[in-house]
């Protein structure tokens, strides 16, 4: 198969919405991460999804729709709360979970009762639901396990032969996936952090619950609730590290770890702000130290270039989990594995 990426413009979206229609995934942008898009309710596309990607079946998929009218065929029920969510942070980075209908196959939600939906920020995105005249179901388009893609460029990469095409609408503003939200108990509970964060539920709700996974691994038969919970994600090739704690501490600690990685013959780099001076080693700057978002932005790209480079070993800074730090520890910690040295 021939992979084409054709900028964002109408007749390229048009083009985009019938090979939906027709049962076949685009490579479509989002103001999180590109997604890979079929037909929501054609379980034939649905499955295409999961051969390309390599997606364990086990791990449920996001509908995106183009307005709040498509979600009510598309659910049972629509909580008060999540209605406020709705209110409060769509169109935006956030994923709804609620109790499905009929209409949703069950590839698309792995089996539970429940979907995930959202509303995307991305004028792109709405623009191909809309003109595709269908929900859009739409992981992260990248082979399964990799980081996710920012930029059309990391979809081709992976997808190259696998698509028939890809919109490129520039890079992604947010960087990380879209914020998971279980609304369908009595009191929300955030599956994923993302660009919606905890800080910002409660400001709407007064309450919300953090699950205890967002910062450790599922346990042996868990069921996967939402995408991004699997024990190891977003990883590149290389063997990849966090250090926390105070600032100079992480800095010395990196240091060392880095020199002793170089003389025993691996190719390390350094995941980490530029304010920060780590000598004459190899960086791969994560942005400002004042800055999260900067991290939230970068970081999937970060872990492409590590890539890229051929580099064997990365050790990370990690950022204060509060805010969108929490979002870029979740994903950092599960590229790594959650191997965080405490220093």
């Amino acid at each position: 198969m021939h992979t084409q990426v054709k900028p964002v413009s109408m007749e390229a979206i048009e083009e985009a919405a019938e090979l939906i229609r027709k049962g076949e995934l685009v490579g479509m942008p989002t103001e999180t991460v590109y997604g890979l898009g079929a037909n929501a309710l054609d379980e034939q596309a649905v499955r295409k999804i999961f051969e390309a990607k390599g997606r364990p079946g086990d791990n449920p998929l996001i509908v995106h729709v183009s307005s709040i009218d498509e979600i009510a065929p598309l659910v049972r029920a629509i909580p008060a709360a999540a209605r406020k969510l709705m209110d409060a942070f769509w169109p935006g980075p956030m994923t709804l979970i609620l109790p499905k209908s009929d209409r949703i196959p069950d590839c698309v939600s792995a089996g539970l009762d429940t979907v995930g939906i959202r509303l995307p920020a991305s004028e792109a995105a709405r623009a191909l639901i809309a003109a595709a005249g269908r929900p859009i179901a739409a992981p992260s388009a990248n082979r399964s396990g990799k980081p996710s893609p920012t930029t059309a460029q990391h979809v081709f990469e992976d997808m190259d032969g696998r698509i028939p095409l890809i919109l490129d609408g520039g890079s992604c503003e947010v960087g990380v996936e879209s914020s998971v939200i279980d609304a369908t108990g009595e009191r929300p509970v955030i599956l994923r952090p993302g660009g919606v964060t905890p800080e910002m539920v409660e400001a709407v709700l007064g309450s919300v619950s953090v699950d205890e996974h967002v910062m450790s691994p599922l346990a042996e038969g868990d069921i996967v609730r939402s995408p991004g919970m699997k024990y190891k994600h977003y990883a590149p090739a290389a063997k990849t590290v966090i250090f926390d704690g105070a600032q100079e501490d992480v800095i010395a600690a990196i240091c060392a770890r880095y020199d002793e990685a170089l003389a025993a013959g691996e190719r390390p780099a350094i995941l980490g702000f530029d304010e920060h001076d780590f000598g004459e080693r190899t960086v791969i700057s994560l942005g400002s130290a004042c800055h999260a978002g900067d991290a939230a932005a970068r970081l999937f790209a970060c872990l492409r270039e590590l890539d890229e480079r051929g580099e064997t070993v990365a050790l990370c800074e990690a950022v204060e989990a509060t805010g969108i730090g929490l979002a870029v520890m979740n994903r950092m910690g599960r590229a790594a594995g959650f191997d965080i040295v405490r220093v």
